[in-house]
């Protein structure tokens, strides 16, 4: 077996490890342990156990497709509301529980120790917005009313997703991300258009 395809088998291990068990407090040791390998073995292919976590969720985020092209769908013709309306619709997607528990458990730990995990946490703060703000722009929407929007609906979309995990029933969910996109839509409209 390739070099390659056995980082990426293990890769694939370890996402299916923690889409099942999650990350909290799992140690490198059981981490190699639960998928077959050894702690030297990891370290040789991804340097450290934080690298390997970061790695491992990326792979978990790219088995749910609905969550990649969450975006993609907002720089499309067609009106704005419903499509960001869909955006909470595909997070809130039943299959997505288990990546959007390993997303907030990871998060807790970058934010205790942020050095390990600064290009987890530059991601975090950094794509969404980015995606959510480019296709405001394309739209013909002031870049910096955009980026206000964008971070405003990102807000959102994070706390509904923590109202999500503790339970909260999901009509309420939806009947609150539908507020906060009205208010959203309403506040693009009222804004001249950006200059051509």
């Amino acid at each position: 077996m390739s070099q390659t395809s056995e980082r990426d088998r293990l890769l694939g291990l370890v996402a299916d490890l923690i889409l099942r068990d999650g990350m909290i407090g799992v140690s490198l040791s059981a981490i190699a342990r639960g998928v077959g390998s050894n702690n030297r073995m990891l370290l040789y292919y991804f340097g450290s156990k934080e690298e390997l976590l970061t790695e491992a969720s990326v792979t978990a985020f790219n088995r749910f497709p609905r969550l990649r092209t969450l975006f993609a769908q907002l720089a499309t013709p067609g009106e704005l509301g419903p499509k960001l309306r869909a955006v909470w619709e595909d997070i809130a997607a039943p299959e997505h529980e288990g990546f959007l528990r390993v997303y907030f458990e990871r998060f807790g730990v970058a934010v205790s120790e942020p050095a390990l995990w600064k290009t987890f946490i530059e991601q975090s703060s950094r794509d969404w917005l980015a995606h959510t703000t480019s296709a405001l722009v394309a739209r013909g929407h002031d870049p910096a009313l955009a980026r206000n929007v964008a971070t405003y609906l990102v807000a959102v979309w994070r706390g509904l997703q923590m109202g999500l995990l503790t339970g909260e029933p999901r009509e309420q969910l939806a009947a609150a991300s539908a507020l906060a996109v009205a208010g959203a839509v309403a506040a693009l409209e009222e804004a001249p258009q950006a200059a051509a």
